[in-house]
């Protein structure tokens, strides 16, 4: 007797091939939404700076939201969402003697990259 080949019990009998659409988004916490958009030069130097001194960069970052910087938080005062920012360099800042804050400094570095990179893959469509 030769062994039958199982079905895949997800497909129900349907080829591979069929494919299903699934779309995930991020959901921001409010400092996490605060970042604003920047220029990709400028996202890179508030990445330098937060290597290196943590928070200042989220700091400078800070006054970007005063200069015309758009964030995800677009239903809020500026002078709110610049107050979260200032807020979270304290955080980086205050926390960086126990390496907390000067790990979350970098990845908020790398977040403002990241936000500038998409800002520009947006301008070139």
């Amino acid at each position: 007797m030769e062994p039958k080949a199982e079905e895949p019990a997800a497909g129900k009998g349907l080829p591979s091939s069929h494919g299903v659409l699934i779309q995930v988004r991020e959901k921001k916490g409010p400092l996490r939404a605060a970042i604003p958009y920047m220029p990709f030069p400028l996202a890179v130097f508030c990445l330098f700076l937060n290597t290196f001194v943590p928070g200042l960069g989220t700091f400078v970052s800070a006054f970007m939201v005063l200069c015309g910087a758009r964030t995800d938080l677009s239903n809020r005062h500026v002078c709110c969402v610049f107050l979260l920012n200032v807020a979270a360099a304290l955080i980086q800042i205050l926390t960086a003697i126990v390496m907390v804050g000067w790990i979350m400094s970098i990845f908020w570095g790398m977040d403002m990259v990241i936000l500038a990179k998409q800002r520009l893959e947006k301008q070139d469509v």
